[in-house]
């Protein structure tokens, strides 16, 4: 039938790719630089034990190929059971360390795991066609010496993305070189997971009041002025009024301390982020990062912080859903095109 009539209908990979996939083996064994030293050594005594006819030779090489066999079994016991579980942070920031958790548990009832790696992997290039795989690459490891059967073993590791957006992690690869150091034996056990990686933050100082837009775009609705309510005392600076001076306070803390009033509205702030503009993709990353480093720090002094971009906003929120929320809208947000002409800044 032909695909192009019927859209619905799944296409099926080509056959040699389900070729490789059903002859794929469960296990991955490469032999380390002792191994093929050893892989040597064994083809010496064999071509000389063929040459002499020795029987002490023959002994020696049975021997040696029996070593093979029982690094075989052995590393296959430390690989069986195990089972991989991860924790992710509850925010992750580009361009930061990241502390991820894996919890290793071995399944098995009697037998301990011995000298096991575990290497996280995440997508590098995601795959174009269903049967296709997806390209990865490390993204951390760690080292579990000894899991007692049933038992588990909790390991970190640090994760430093190198930009914001969506992050997939595709699987685990599980290896080891027990007993003797000859193979590096691995299984991969799949376990996909994706999570958004949130701009990096820089330090940001809120100032005391707002007036005005500030050079990156913010706007203040509202904020600390002549209203009748107290928001609190602070140190007095010079242009501050005499009538606004705590004198009760004042003199039990022997420093002027003067009263900050608020506006009858609530505190409002508005981020504004430009994403409609001619500038390179660096710069667009800097501005971002900047406006996710303002709304952190404003919605961490307390204020209703909005975000408002060229082609939308978001509306007032405070708390730390409103903050997974900006974080979550400006991990994802992108350039909507050049700037128009005569628009204001």
């Amino acid at each position: 039938m032909d695909p192009e009539r019927n859209p619905g209908q799944r296409s099926r990979p080509p056959l040699k790719v389900r070729l490789q996939r059903l002859l794929r083996p469960p296990r991955i064994l490469r032999p380390t630089r002792a191994g093929w030293c050893f892989f040597v050594v064994i083809f010496a005594v064999a071509f000389a034990a063929l040459n002499t006819g020795n029987n002490l030779l023959y002994l020696v090489l049975s021997l040696m190929l029996a070593f093979l066999v029982l690094s075989g079994v052995l590393s296959e016991s430390a690989l069986r059971g195990i089972e991989v579980r991860r924790r992710l942070p509850r925010e992750l920031f580009a361009q930061t360390d990241n502390s991820v958790v894996l919890e290793i548990h071995n399944a098995q009832r009697r037998v301990p795991a011995f000298a096991v790696v575990i290497e996280d992997r995440w997508v590098t290039v995601p795959r174009e066609q269903p049967w296709e795989r997806d390209t990865t690459a490390a993204a951390g490891r760690t080292f579990a010496l000894r899991i007692e059967p049933g038992g588990s073993e909790v390991r970190r590791y640090r994760l430093h993305p190198e930009k914001r957006g969506r992050l997939k992690f595709a699987e685990f690869r599980v290896s080891t070189r027990f007993p003797f150091g000859l193979f590096l034996k691995s299984r991969e056990i799949l376990d996909e997971e994706e999570i958004l990686v949130y701009p990096a933050l820089e330090p940001v100082q809120v100032p005391p009041r707002f007036a005005g837009t500030r050079d990156e775009g913010e706007r203040a609705s509202a904020g600390l002025g002549d209203g009748t309510s107290v928001a609190g005392l602070r140190d007095f600076q010079p242009g501050d009024l005499a009538r606004r001076v705590h004198w009760r306070s004042s003199l039990r803390r022997q420093k002027l301390l003067v009263r900050e009033l608020e506006d009858e509205r609530d505190a409002e702030v508005e981020v504004l982020l430009r994403t409609r503009s001619t500038d390179s993709n660096d710069q667009f990353e800097k501005r971002v990062g900047w406006a996710a480093s303002e709304a952190v720090a404003l919605l961490e002094a307390g204020l209703r912080v909005a975000l408002r971009t060229d082609a939308e906003r978001v509306p007032c929120g405070a708390g730390a859903r409103h903050r997974a929320r900006l974080l979550s809208y400006l991990a994802l947000v992108e350039p909507d095109g050049p700037a128009i002409a005569g628009a204001g800044s």
